[in-house]
């Protein structure tokens, strides 16, 4: 029996990996395993360097993201069977994360180096969350895919506790913790489900499995909850009351993570098994997906209405933009490509328009102290520039043209209205009634920034430091670019969605 043993043992195999295709993910890990030993073996003396080499990190990992891409024709590559796949759909959501993940440290050096917080572990936790959103873009198996979401929310978690003398932010972080948990319950339940069914994890048997298979309670169940699961994580409507007060509790620069790259890996999660798992259930998939389309915009619309604190309204704005992401999953039916371009074109400018706003927001409170809407009065006599830029941010998140907002929103319109009948024509009334809603607390916001007084009179200027100025510059170039130029360039072209593994 020993013998029998050892001769299976020796027989084992090493799959192949392709290390080109894991390069971005590997570049973070090592970088980050190398931060953490700066952080040990300097202590105070290198806690100045900590968010420069972070960001370094996010550069580095670029560069086999451009490589990869570059080499368009040897693409997709598929490793472990189908179970990680790297194709242009990925590397495009890569970059999206390690350029997020960038400015969020542009946003956090000034804000972490003038508190009393631990600066390396804070750098160390956003690269370890960011390594979570590169392995979930190639992800297509339910296994990764749930580490991946683990991976990229335990330190967000963490993060949004971050200032523990603070109650509002250990509310945060708790709250969070819980419903995150909660939610990951949910999700596993719906993902063993779909196991049972199909005797496999990844997502390319699990869709051949239950390609026009009839409406089984266990199917439907499956879905269902792990729709709901995602649901969480996107802070979807009824699943969002963890959002607004984790926003408000978190440090900003965290809440500004939160809004941008965590629901974007959220929803990148939620595509993967949709389009690649529930391809050929749309009849199943679509009811669902509208109602939550629907409703979440709505209620995020309606909601944020009421609010008078800056960082309250946008999360509710970040609900109701959730919205907008769901919807041509509501429509999806057999044209993959067309949602999936769409989908990811929102969340790309998205992250660029609520990036911008919450680095205003930043430099705004360095002079204000204050997350009150009130306390932006008059800021145009004395921040012009300032005034401008979140004034780009803000017609851009309404939908206004010419700014890259309007070009979101396009593009999911035409999905909706593009011969899917009556309901997705419903449901982009929808869209449109509520950008019109959303567009006056949005206004609300300049009108206040260019016609109020200042609530205490004072005019000084408002001191930026370099690091806030390249991130303000960084996200209004893309803002506006994506806007004025109408730029839908070739990497977003998803239309052999379906042929993938």
């Amino acid at each position: 029996m020993l013998a029998q043993i050892i001769t299976e043992s020796a027989e084992f195999t090493r799959p192949h990996i392709d290390w080109h295709a894991f390069a971005p993910e590997l570049v973070i890990l090592g970088w980050g395993a190398f931060v953490t030993i700066v952080d040990i073996v300097g202590l105070d003396r290198v806690r100045r360097l900590m968010a420069p080499l972070t960001g370094i990190g996010f550069l580095l990992a670029m560069i086999p993201v451009l490589t990869l891409r570059s080499q368009g024709d040897d693409l997709p590559r598929v490793l472990f069977d189908g179970a990680y796949v790297v194709d242009n759909y990925s590397l495009v959501l890569k970059g999206l994360f390690l350029i997020s993940g960038y400015v969020i440290v542009l946003l956090s050096s000034d804000y972490m180096a003038e508190g009393d917080y631990y600066d390396s572990e804070f750098y160390q936790l956003i690269a370890a969350s960011v390594l979570g959103m590169l392995v979930m873009t190639s992800a297509r198996d339910l296994i990764s895919i749930f580490i991946a979401l683990e991976l990229l929310s335990i330190p967000a978690y963490l993060l949004a506790a971050w200032r523990k003398r603070d109650l509002k932010s250990n509310e945060a972080g708790l709250k969070y913790m819980l419903m995150g948990v909660f939610a990951s319950g949910i999700l596993l339940y719906g993902m063993s489900l779909l196991y049972g069914l199909a005797a496999d994890t990844r997502l390319s048997v699990i869709g051949d499995t239950i390609a026009g298979a009839e409406s089984t309670p266990i199917l439907t169940l499956g879905v269902l909850f792990t729709i709901i699961g995602f649901g969480f994580k996107v802070s979807a409507v009824p699943f969002h009351t963890w959002a607004p007060d984790t926003y408000e509790g978190a440090p900003t620069p965290l809440t500004a993570f939160l809004a941008v790259a965590s629901k974007t890996a959220g929803f990148v999660a939620l595509m993967n098994v949709v389009f690649f798992a529930f391809a050929g259930q749309p009849d199943l998939v679509e009811p669902f997906m509208w109602i939550l389309a629907a409703a979440t915009m709505t209620v995020g619309n309606l909601i944020a209405l009421r609010q008078t604190n800056m960082v309250r309204m946008l999360a509710y704005s970040g609900i109701a933009q959730a919205g907008y992401v769901l919807a041509p999953l509501a429509v999806y039916g057999d044209r993959l490509g067309d949602a999936q371009q769409a989908i990811v074109l929102y969340l790309v400018i998205y992250a660029a328009m609520n990036l911008g706003a919450f680095a205003v927001v930043i430099i705004a409170a360095r002079k204000t102290r204050s997350g009150e809407i009130s306390a932006y009065g008059g800021m145009f006599r004395y921040a012009p520039g300032l005034t401008l830029a979140m004034t780009v941010f803000l017609f851009s998140l309404a939908g206004v043209p010419p700014m890259g907002g309007f070009w979101a929103k396009f593009f999911v319109f035409k999905v909706l209205t593009d011969g899917w009948g009556l309901w997705g024509t419903i449901l982009a009334i929808f869209v449109a009634v509520n950008s019109v809603v959303a567009a006056y607390y949005y206004l609300n916001v300049a009108k206040q920034m260019w016609f109020m007084p200042a609530p205490d009179g004072d005019h000084s200027p408002i001191v930026i430091p370099p690091a806030l100025v390249a991130a303000v510059a960084v996200t209004i170039i893309v803002t506006m670019i994506t806007g004025v130029t109408g730029l839908i360039p070739d990497w977003t072209d998803f239309t052999n969605l379906a042929a993938a593994p």
